[in-house]
């Protein structure tokens, strides 16, 4: 009798054994115990959400994860990496996060779930510490931090890249694993969104367009059964709506970090991106949406590349009055070739302002429109030796002694600031037109590094630079000059009141100088009564 029992419970364990090997829902929800924030250890009892994922994660070797936070995805993800580990021989899982830490609460969690499963279930370890867990039939679980090289040494059965959003260089993380994983491992990638044009988001949209082997998973967070509307409410005050928007609504557009406000480049799409009417060049690079119309006035506003081959060289036409974009250029081209590139397009576009970014190999383009006489060739203060980076006109020197000047715009480390605060200013209240798909794309990845307006790693913002000059420079001298030159036509009209309006004026310009501006920079002023003249 006391043998059939023997033989009775060896049965019972082997069945169990064998449906739990093959199926992680009942191998956790059965034998599986998590640790709660407030509860303690507590069984691990499966959402329906939850259950489904794991039913993903089993019929697709690469699974990427949308998900809105605290629906225990990464809980989830240990759960099946220990199920692999038990039931399969040598699997070798790598955990990869923003940083060691947060890869190793991931293999705490196969940790505490190991323990606390039943002897017979229980693998033999052979390592067992913080990093780490490794059991005697070969299969493992790691964390390390994230670099270039992680994951490229050791061949993996699964890799799992947690908050893949937010992990620095993680392109060459995955470009080092493909290696190690063409033995036919497998990948979760998992994250909460943070704006567009990272890898997570470039991953996930060429996984929705059968671009990548990657099978999607969308969670958002109405899915989790004890949430309602009074819960996504709270986030908003806990967190704010932006950050909300990235922690709960698996919403690309809604997260990151961007400049400017993806649902207005959103707008700016539907609203006014157009297929230029001609692309000029060899590459086609040079779009034009509009000709030139010789009754209006026009502005090219030019950023020079750097020299190195991720870097272009580009430049916008505006028509100054209604500030919209008629005409662009990026490109990869010679600085003298660009330069003598630029001095035409502004010839043709009726001797338009030319304002070329003065910074590195800037010098080598705007060479060519000094040796060639451009005659509208913008210029920047010089005063004791050294450009003024704040300051583009002043009111003691003339315009004609260009001793007093140097050529092109000055970007510094204090007109930066206003260069992005008119960006900000003129899409917020939708005040330019922009045709260009090429300038939205970059916009798009156009963040805030820290305290600094940047591209995203990977991508460039030349067209942006020289957009947000070419907003600048209208602001302040071409703007002033529309309305002193409307001011001077109302004054000429009366001839009798001529003479002494210019007393008035000249007695004006030694106290309180109406055409005298502050641009934002603190106190220092500019006169801007030689646009007038």
């Amino acid at each position: 009798m006391e043998r059939n029992s023997k033989g009775q419970l060896k049965d019972a364990i082997r069945s169990e054994y064998v449906k739990c090997a093959g199926d992680p829902v009942y191998f956790l929800k059965k034998y599986c115990y998590i640790q709660h924030p407030m509860k303690g250890k507590i069984p691990f009892h499966l959402y329906p959400f939850q259950e489904r994922c794991l039913t993903e994660f089993k019929n697709h070797d690469y699974n990427i994860i949308l998900k809105s936070r605290q629906l225990g995805i990464s809980t989830l993800t240990a759960g099946y990496s220990l199920w692999m580990m038990i039931f399969q021989r040598d699997k070798n899982v790598l955990v990869i996060a923003t940083k060691q830490d947060v890869a190793k609460n991931l293999v705490t969690k196969v940790r505490i779930m190991h323990d606390g499963l039943p002897s017979w279930l229980k693998g033999q370890t052979v390592e067992d510490n913080k990093l780490s867990l490794r059991l005697a039939n070969g299969s493992q679980i790691k964390a390390i931090s994230s670099g270039g090289d992680a994951g490229r040494s050791e061949a993996l059965s699964l890799l799992v890249l947690d908050e893949a959003a937010f992990i620095d260089r993680i392109d060459d993380i995955w470009a080092s694993s493909q290696q190690t994983l063409a033995t036919g491992g497998g990948a979760i990638v998992l994250s909460t969104p943070n704006g567009v044009g990272n890898f997570f988001h470039k991953q996930w949209v060429k996984a929705e367009a059968g671009e990548n082997r990657f099978n999607t998973i969308r969670l958002h967070w109405s899915l989790h059964p004890e949430r309602e509307q009074d819960w996504r409410d709270s986030q908003d005050e806990l967190l704010g709506p932006k950050m909300a928007a990235q922690e709960c609504d698996c919403d690309f557009l809604a997260s990151g970090n961007s400049v400017v406000d993806f649902g207005i480049l959103e707008y700016y799409k539907s609203t006014y991106m157009k297929d230029p009417v001609e692309m000029r060049g060899t590459e086609s690079n040079y779009w034009v949406w509009e000709q030139c119309d010789y009754g209006r006035d026009y502005m090219v506003v030019a950023d020079v590349a750097r020299g190195d081959s991720s870097d272009y060289s580009a430049f916008h036409v505006f028509d100054v009055e209604t500030v919209t974009q008629v005409a662009e250029f990026k490109g990869q081209i010679g600085t003298k070739e660009f330069g003598n590139m630029l001095v035409n397009v502004a010839t043709e576009y009726n001797d338009a302002l030319l304002v070329i970014e003065n910074a590195n190999v800037g010098w080598a383009a705007i060479q060519p429109a000094i040796d060639r006489e451009y005659k509208n060739l913008y210029y920047t203060y010089k005063q004791d030796g050294y450009t003024d980076p704040d300051v583009h006109l002043r009111k003691t020197y003339d315009l004609k002694d260009k001793s007093q000047m140097v050529a092109g715009f000055t970007t510094s480390a204090r007109t930066r600031p206003l260069l992005i605060s008119k960006l900000d200013i003129y899409f917020r209240e939708k005040e330019c037109i922009v045709r260009s798909k090429r300038l939205l794309d970059e916009l798009f990845v156009f963040i805030w590094n820290g305290q600094r307006a940047e591209a995203q790693s990977g991508y460039n913002d030349d067209l942006v630079m020289a957009f947000c000059i070419g907003l600048f420079v209208r602001d302040t001298a071409l703007k002033l000059r529309q309305q002193g030159l409307a001011l001077n036509k109302a004054s000429l009209n009366s001839m009798g009141k001529a003479k002494s309006q210019t007393a008035i004026y000249t007695q004006k310009n030694l106290q309180n100088n109406p055409w005298e501006m502050d641009l934002g920079t603190g106190s220092d002023k500019e006169d801007l009564t030689w646009l007038i003249k």
